[in-house]
């Protein structure tokens, strides 16, 4: 077997995890507010909904960036797909940008540090 083959094996398990992390995380998070349903009512329901299939969206995102790097720097290095993939790792990471802020409710640099954590400065 060669190292191509081998890596795109690789490529296809990053693929295949991301999607699986894609598809069972927003299960299990739709599932969870399903059940929480009753104890929350319909809003604390949604919004538990929201957060899990976002945070199941995240994790999915950053195993299929990891599959498209390590295609384009080890089976395919040219500079179309370098160029492919600087603009999917763009439009991931904005993608990625834009569910994080819309989980959180605030941009990332304006969070408050945890209590645990000493002020900065």
């Amino acid at each position: 077997m060669s190292f191509d083959e081998v890596m795109e094996l690789v490529v296809h398990g990053f693929e295949v995890g991301g999607v699986t992390i894609l598809v069972v995380g927003s299960l299990v998070g739709l599932v969870a507010a399903a059940a929480s349903y009753r104890r929350v009512g319909g809003a604390g329901a949604y919004e538990r909904a929201r957060r899990n299939v976002g945070r199941a969206i995240l994790l999915g995102l950053e195993f299929l960036i990891i599959a498209d790097i390590v295609l384009t720097i080890t089976v395919d290095p040219t500079l179309d797909s370098a160029l492919a993939l600087g603009l999917i790792v763009l439009v991931r990471t904005f993608l990625s940008f834009s569910l994080e802020v819309e989980l959180e409710g605030t941009l990332p640099w304006r969070k408050r540090p945890a209590a645990s954590e000493p002020p900065a400065g």
